[in-house]
């Protein structure tokens, strides 16, 4: 039986400070350990974990989804209705967020408060620099540590891995990278570290890499049902499909994620121009001020690829990630124009129904 106490689930002095103006209105708080559709459990910090719904003030009061209350929010509840509501989330330490899937816009958070993002990977086919380049832009743009677990490690020879290692740490100087076999080796012993007591890890990647065999074994109990990997597809079979916060038996708590399919960059020029300071710095060297980094004369980018100084997959990625966070400024600006066009709307609207009011009132008086 674990002991849930404030400490353990991540409660902090910051935290009990922002709650006072809710507990004099006689409100509990609570951690939110999952999501479904319809509604979120919040686990108190005597252990009780109660089922709950988002306030309809909180909903309207939103400007996007990101302004809702995500797995790992430390929220106020009103326990005194027959189902207990989320009626305010206290601020965030962190959150480590996408661009929700699709068109949109919009910020998707995976999770809140969180101390480390790790990302769970194979040496074989789910190795993949540029999507780890992803991760690590998203990451380091919350101020979690990132840490990669290379699994299944007997797979391949120690050459192999060692080439991996040196892959992910030429891409990320913060990142920290264990190498584990999840099904021979005992995940709590190297990951140790990590699971502080109050301390919350994200344990995120594809599906079929071994997230949901990591946290069986950590927790040395089936909460998380695990699956085979299809062979022609690469992908993990009934493995997680809903997002959840799991409290650890010897410290700390750990978030575990379905696996995504597509990692959407939720960031800007700024965050990716410190990702890419080395590729930043070599623009400047262009000849040219309006360089187009292609057959320019004295272009820096050009040179530095044909003498491999820059890896030319790299820059391709470089690219296109500018490209997405162009594309991304686009659609918010876009949604921006749209939602103020909205508002005019309906003030015209309320402006026109105020003057009817005004005037039948006067009919009804007799008035001019």
């Amino acid at each position: 039986m674990i002991q849930v106490t404030p400490k353990s689930l991540g409660w902090t002095p910051a935290f009990e400070q922002a709650f006072l103006p809710y507990k004099k209105k006689g409100f509990v708080a609570g951690r939110l350990i999952r999501e479904t559709k319809i509604n979120f459990t919040a686990l108190l910090h005597d252990g009780e974990d109660l089922d709950s719904i988002v306030a309809g003030k909180l909903w309207h009061e939103a400007e996007c989804d990101a302004d809702l209350p995500a797995v790992g929010d430390w929220v106020a509840l009103d326990v005194k209705e027959e189902i207990p509501i989320i009626q305010a989330i206290l601020p965030r330490q962190s959150r480590f967020s996408r661009k929700m899937s699709g068109n949109s816009s919009d910020e998707h958070v995976i999770c809140a408060n969180v101390h480390y993002v790790m990302v769970v990977t194979d040496p074989l086919a789910d190795f993949n620099v540029r999507r780890l380049e992803r991760y690590f832009l998203l990451i380091e743009k919350t101020g979690c540590i990132p840490v990669v677990v290379i699994n299944k490690s007997d797979l391949v020879s120690k050459e192999d891995l060692t080439k991996r290692i040196a892959e992910i740490t030429a891409l990320s100087a913060q990142a920290q990278v264990r190498v584990m076999s999840a099904l021979n080796d005992d995940p709590l012993e190297i990951l140790n570290e990590y699971f502080e007591e109050g301390k919350t890890v994200a344990l995120v990647g594809s599906s079929g890499v071994g997230k949901s065999t990591i946290l069986n074994r950590v927790i040395r109990n089936e909460v998380m049902s695990t699956g085979d990997v299809n062979a022609l597809t690469g992908k993990g079979r009934h493995t997680t499909t809903a997002r959840e916060l799991v409290l650890l038996p010897k410290g700390g708590l750990l978030v575990d994620n379905p696996g995504m399919r597509e990692i959407q960059m939720w960031t800007d020029e700024k965050g990716l121009r410190e990702s890419f300071a080395d590729i930043e710095a070599l623009t400047s060297q262009c000849k040219f001020h309006d360089c187009k980094h292609q057959s320019d004369k004295g272009c820096a980018i050009r040179e530095a690829v044909e003498s491999g100084a820059l890896n030319l997959d790299r820059y391709d990625g470089y690219l296109r990630l500018e490209e997405e966070i162009a594309e991304l400024k686009r659609r918010q600006k876009k949604r921006k124009m749209i939602t103020e066009r909205w508002n005019k709307r309906d003030n015209r609207v309320k402006a026109r129904n105020l003057a009817d009011r005004i005037q039948l009132e006067k009919d009804e008086r007799g008035e001019v």
